[in-house]
């Protein structure tokens, strides 16, 4: 039987050990090869064999719990952080002990509150021109009918975007930071999702000795431009998000600590970085294989109308998950979620990237169509890229309108060439999906209408 047809048992006759998941038979080092290999994959088809809420001992997490059923991740992320917190793995120690990866409870909650500000409201939508204007500066160098992988591009522009929204950073600390900053984002996204040995991490030609290496140097960048914000006479008038930082406090008055906001702004710079860029080059991608949505969506932004825009970018992010997985872990003795008993320490894993492709969810889940989400249906079967509740990612808007300027952008300038080429793979970068061949695109510039 192939894998499209494979029935799936329902969930109801799963589970007879007590609401105990049912867990996958196969050596741990087998499913650890499968996911290193190709997690994606792995993840359906043990979807497929053993419904939507399963349990297998993963690398780095251990023993975990698997969910692909929409209303139970949905479940997960309103559940409070004290019977489900935050793991205690790579990703805290990529970005720094101060990180809201690496908070939980009060304090993440404090921290959040604190920097909540410069992503919504009048300052968000302050960041359009500059978004805009770092867009036409890199379609500058691309070439005219002439195929060419659009992520390496997409990745300089949103660097660029955040390095100057974010860290206000300009002259000699921007060059500095766009050359330290890709190699660690690289780095940090592979060692994230690989266990930690021990002896390797303190040795300096492994892997996580040049992570470290990397930090410091970025650390040492990001601290000058902290202690010039701080020295700054017209800090008050400057919209990045260090100047908001350095003059944010906390409830008692106090103030973020330097390294508290190095650690933040490697957040939000990771965070948005490189799953903001993965998601255009598969826009690109997706819609070269789409002529007809191409076209209406040209004609359509040309009469000043984004609706079909504002679905575009929603499907996209469903069909082409870039971050397909997100995590928690049970901090009580047993936790219950739906009809399913966990216990203390197993790590529950949100997989929405399963949940994007439930034809349950979401009807004929592998046919490209934004025309799902014309029309308010958006409300009731969202996908969800940014994942939810308290650790639903902070900078959710400033992403969305970042796409929205960038794809607008890009096709007000451009005629972007279909092909009837297959779709591209997906490509594994660490936490990131991406187009395996970084999103081939032919552009010629658009004539403009007389």
């Amino acid at each position: 039987m192939s894998p499209s047809t494979t029935t799936r048992a329902p969930d109801s006759e799963r589970g007879s050990l007590g609401g105990v998941p049912p867990r996958i038979r196969i050596p741990a080092a087998v499913v650890a090869a499968m996911i290193v290999l190709d997690r994606r994959r792995a993840m359906r088809s043990m979807r497929r064999r053993h419904g939507s809420v399963f349990a297998a001992d993963l690398p780095v997490f251990g023993s975990s719990v698997i969910v692909a059923d929409r209303e139970l991740v949905r479940e997960m992320f309103t559940t409070p952080p004290h019977l489900l917190g935050q793991i205690d793995q790579n990703l805290g120690r990529v970005l720094g002990p101060n990180s809201m990866f690496a908070l939980d409870g009060d304090p993440h909650r404090d921290r959040r509150k604190l920097l909540a500000p410069p992503f919504h409201g009048r300052r968000l939508a302050s960041y359009a021109a500059l978004m805009e204007t770092e867009a036409l500066r890199e379609f500058d160098t691309w070439p005219s009918a002439k195929e060419f992988a659009v992520q390496p591009s997409m990745m300089r522009l949103t660097l660029s975007i955040i390095l100057r929204a974010v860290f206000g950073a300009d002259g000699q600390e921007f060059e500095r930071l766009r050359v330290i900053v890709p190699a660690l984002v690289e780095l940090g996204s592979r060692l994230q999702v690989v266990p930690v040995p021990r002896l390797a991490v303190l040795g300096d030609h492994s892997p996580w000795g040049a992570l470290a290496r990397r930090r410091r140097e970025y650390d040492a960048v990001v601290g000058r431009l902290i202690a010039a914000a701080q020295d700054d006479p017209q800090l008050s008038d400057r919209n990045d998000v260090l100047a908001m930082m350095v003059q944010s406090r906390y409830d008692d008055g106090s103030a973020m600590t330097p390294a508290e906001i190095s650690d933040e702004l490697l957040t939000v710079l990771s965070a948005g970085h490189e799953t903001t860029a993965t998601t255009l080059a598969w826009a690109v991608e997706r819609l070269r294989r789409h002529p007809e949505v191409l076209f209406r969506l040209n004609a359509e932004l040309d009469a000043g109308d984004e609706t079909l825009l504002d679905a575009t970018i929603l499907e996209v992010q469903r069909s082409r998950s870039v971050i397909d997985l997100t995590v928690r872990q049970v901090m009580v003795d047993e936790f219950t979620l739906g009809p399913w008993t966990v216990r203390k320490g197993q790590t529950l894993i949100a997989a929405m990237g399963l949940v994007h492709d439930d034809p349950d969810v979401f009807d004929q889940p592998h046919r490209f169509d934004p025309d799902r989400f014309v029309g308010g249906r958006a409300d009731t079967t969202s996908p969800m890229p940014f994942g939810g509740g308290t650790r639903r990612c902070i900078g959710a808007a400033f992403a969305t309108m970042e796409l929205k300027v960038v794809l607008r952008t890009l096709l007000r300038e451009f005629d972007v060439q279909p092909t009837t080429q297959r779709g591209e793979r997906w490509h594994s970068r660490g936490v990131a999906l991406a187009p395996g061949r970084g999103g081939r695109v032919v552009v010629s510039r658009r004539t403009p209408a007389m």
